[in-house]
């Protein structure tokens, strides 16, 4: 009965009270209950990365989303498209990596995001592990009709951009912090939904020209520069210009996403142990997901305890 946890002493330190009071009136309104279907995760790739970069995604954590995750591209790939159908999409954009063919690339995802009719939009790019897991468990603290936009700063400061659009020909800067597009990032519907005439069919691109920033910037400067919504930095997200050996063991599962170094910094790797070496293994995206999903087909059968 009422009682028992009193008596009992077990339940004495629980977090229970506390636990209520957060999601009483106040904060309540915020946790909603979300499922995976709700998030559009878009993949950015290029023709070059589609088989060295694109099959191990589709082979580890896409396969646990595949209704979910679209894929951006430059280029009509017969190979990717039996594997991936509609999913597969081609963006017509220029494959060359400067800010004006990023930029087109990431304007596409918006416009599809919109399209979906879905709750979260989440960036990542063709270096990245996703946790759907933890990612449905951290966008499940907030409404996706809130104004949110989740992700890592790779840098320690603010940037600060120049507008250079004034009547007359002056320049205002504004100051403001961007989610790095290399460890991926979430913007809820709400959000989203207001971004729109800076951000939907193709003011993105002229956007991005006007403060003359890369695509990831531009998203930031939109948010926190134009609309004035701070960005929620966490560290749950990855991208290979951080040192990834520092992720160790059982706390490399309960991150969102991964990422791994480029072939001339290959040893920026997670550290995970006991499923594949690192010659099978170089990215070591296989071992995490034969440790989150160990009745994959192709995972090393577990070892009778």
């Amino acid at each position: 009965g009422a009682g028992a946890g009193g008596r009992g002493g077990g339940l004495a330190g629980s977090p229970q009270p506390a636990r209520k009071g957060r999601l009483g009136p106040a904060g309540g309104s915020a946790r909603e209950s979300l499922e995976l279907k709700d998030i559009f995760i878009a993949v950015k790739t290029t023709r070059k990365y589609h088989r060295s970069r694109l099959d191990l995604l589709l082979q580890t954590w896409i396969s646990q989303a595949r209704g979910q995750t679209f894929i951006f591209t430059d280029w009509e790939d017969r190979e990717l498209r039996l594997k991936a159908g509609d999913h597969m999409i081609n963006t017509n954009c220029s494959a060359v990596h400067t800010r004006q063919a990023l930029c087109c690339k990431m304007s596409v995802e918006y416009d599809k995001f919109l399209e979906s009719g879905q709750k979260w939009f989440c960036h990542v790019d063709d270096d990245n592990y996703v946790n759907p897991r933890t990612l449905l468990r951290l966008l499940s603290a907030f409404s996706h009709s809130q104004d949110v936009y989740v992700g890592r700063p790779s840098l320690d400061h603010p940037i600060e951009a120049a507008d250079h659009v004034q009547s007359d020909g002056s320049k205002t800067t504004v100051k403001f912090w961007f989610a790095t597009g290399g460890a991926g990032f979430c913007i809820s519907r709400g959000l989203a939904l207001k971004m729109s005439p800076w951000a939907s069919l193709g003011n993105f691109i002229s956007t991005a020209e006007r403060v003359r920033l890369p695509d990831d910037c531009t998203i930031g400067y939109i948010i926190e520069g134009l609309l004035e919504v701070k960005l929620l930095h966490s560290p749950l997200f990855h991208s290979h210009l951080e040192n990834l050996q520092r992720l160790q063991g059982e706390s490399v599962l309960q991150q969102v996403t991964l990422s791994y170094g480029d072939p001339e910094n290959k040893h920026n790797v997670v550290s995970v142990g006991g499923v594949f070496g690192l010659q099978q293994d170089p990215t070591r995206f296989k071992s995490v997901h034969c440790l989150l999903y160990p009745d994959t087909i192709w995972c090393p059968a577990k070892k009778m305890s």
